[in-house]
């Protein structure tokens, strides 16, 4: 058996003021960082031990990956970190806000936009103040692979060759794998584990700073058939309520 954890990071100031962030970088609210502090707790309390955690080169997720691992004193870990793991690339939509945009756009639009699994928002432009791509941390990838914006799709394949490259190789070697990312990259990587359809995955929100546990067989598929809802280390009814609050960002409600 082979164990991961996937968590998303906690509350980012962006979050907290309902923008579209994408590749945009801001940091963790102080409820965020007691989110991935609290997240951290939980994989103790279930008794999961990571021996390596992988992130994203995204500062809420390498905060969110620091604060739990403290919370589990590993804080020593070895880490890794990727920009195959960042948020979903979000165009020309950075920094808008989202309520603001479903006014001026429509609610099925923004839907389609936000949760459709190949449909991009329009490409950032140079003119948007918050356009991530100049970001130093970007400065030596081929200009190719930096995006003007993605949908759910291109996360998937731009998320699955590290998957197999650097995530299932540490789970072959018997290491138990924490993987602290974002709500689509991570999204696209549960899409992937539990074969989820491209329909079916507009409707999955991952709530920030709750750990997600996964056993492994072999062949790096789950063991057990369960929801992605009876996965998560924390009571259904609170983990229902705190997707429901992702649900609700684009309303503004």
């Amino acid at each position: 058996m082979h164990q991961l954890v996937l968590l998303r990071h906690g509350q980012s100031e962006w979050n907290k003021l309902n923008l579209f962030t994408g590749w945009y970088e801001c940091d963790l609210t102080e409820v965020g960082r007691g989110e991935a502090t609290a997240g951290g707790e939980m994989m103790a309390e279930a008794g999961f031990a990571p021996d390596i955690a992988h992130t994203s080169v995204q500062v809420r997720a390498v905060r969110t990956a620091n604060l739990a691992l403290d919370a589990m004193d590993r804080l020593w870990l070895p880490v890794r970190r990727n920009w195959r793991l960042n948020e979903r690339h979000y165009g020309d939509l950075t920094g808008r806000n989202k309520a603001d945009t479903t006014q001026m756009h429509g609610a099925d639009q923004v839907k389609v936009w936000r949760r459709s699994y190949d449909t991009r928002p329009p490409p950032v432009t140079a003119e948007n103040e918050y356009n991530p791509n100049d970001d130093l941390r970007y400065a030596n990838l081929p200009p190719e692979l930096i995006p003007e914006a993605e949908c759910l799709k291109d996360v998937v394949e731009r998320m699955l060759p590290y998957w197999y490259d650097s995530i299932v190789p540490d789970l072959a070697a018997g290491l138990n794998v924490l993987v602290v990312a974002h709500g689509h990259s991570l999204r696209a990587l549960v899409k992937h584990l539990q074969g989820i359809s491209d329909d079916e995955i507009t409707e999955l929100n991952i709530p920030t700073g709750v750990p997600l546990l996964y056993e492994l067989a072999d062949d790096f598929t789950p063991l057990e058939e369960k929801s992605v809802e009876d996965r998560y280390l924390m009571d259904a009814e609170a983990v229902k309520a705190k997707a429901e609050a992702v649900a609700r960002q684009a309303s503004g409600n």
